[in-house]
């Protein structure tokens, strides 16, 4: 009866006990991790410094770049429009653009404008591709053109309720690839650092109604990979020794005896 009294005492002190134990590091059970680094938020340095100032977005936002001399969309369907046209009417609209986002080289401005008239294979208008980069739910029109030194000129058009074509991206750059990741527009082009590229991903910004470059991220590129060393094959294990046959033995075993043999041979 005077042990009663001690179990009661000592029921409460298993749990405890089971978590001072956890810790041991037996296999299958828990182990430290070690101290936790304390977390700590960003220093601000030279805090006294008179930093540059970010001009204020316009509120209203970026006007619309209609492109002219289109015939209206109909149904905003973008899909019918003729990328070729497209970039033709632009060229006609600034026909002197040497630098910016309409800029293009004299001879490749001049391949656009005989496109359809020169050899399959000529026109520097790549082949269009079709995604929806405004959330609108309907489908914008991404193109490309080719300009010299792997140089490309990537714009995007959406069509408004009234038909009209609205350029909302245009950036030339030379490029590695070009990617459509969700609503994005995500450009890979060299970094300027041997063994890197720089990857921009271009956003929908609805207050600016137009692609914007919202994010830059600098990657290494992985290069090849290096020959692995070839382990020298295994050296044939020596055969045992069976004694030398020389060719008389050998044609002897044939029951040829000698070269008159194979004279002999041929004339039977």
């Amino acid at each position: 009866m005077k042990a009663l009294p001690f179990r009661k005492r000592t029921v409460p002190l298993l749990p405890a006990l089971l978590l001072l134990t956890a810790g041991c590091g037996d296999a299958g059970e828990l182990a430290a991790a070690g101290p936790t680094p304390t977390a700590s938020g960003p220093v601000n340095l030279w805090p006294g410094r008179q930093g540059a100032v970010v001009p204020p977005a316009d509120p209203g936002g970026a006007p619309p770049e209609y492109v002219p001399g289109l015939p209206r969309v109909e149904n905003q369907d973008v899909h019918a429009v003729d990328p070729v046209a497209l970039v033709q009417a632009e060229l006609r609209a600034r026909p002197n653009a040497d630098v910016g986002p309409d800029g293009m080289p004299r001879e490749t401005a001049d391949a656009v404008l005989a496109c359809g008239k020169e050899p399959a294979g000529k026109c520097p208008v790549l082949s269009p591709y079709y995604r929806d980069l405004t959330g609108n739910g309907r489908d914008e029109i991404v193109v490309g053109i080719e300009l010299p030194d792997r140089m490309l000129s990537v714009r995007a058009y959406t069509a408004d309720p009234d038909g009209r074509l609205n350029r909302i991206m245009a950036t030339i750059d030379t490029v590695i690839g070009v990617e459509l990741a969700g609503r994005d527009v995500i450009l890979r082009a060299p970094s300027g650092n041997n063994g890197y590229e720089l990857i921009t991903a271009w956003s929908w910004d609805g207050k600016q109604r137009s692609m914007l470059p919202t994010r830059e991220q600098i990657v290494r590129v992985p290069g090849p990979a290096r020959p692995q060393p070839s382990s020298p094959s295994p050296s044939p294990s020596p055969s045992p020794d069976r004694g030398t046959v020389s060719p008389s033995d050998a044609s002897g075993a044939s029951g040829a005896s000698g070269p008159g043999s194979a004279g002999g041979a041929a004339s039977s």
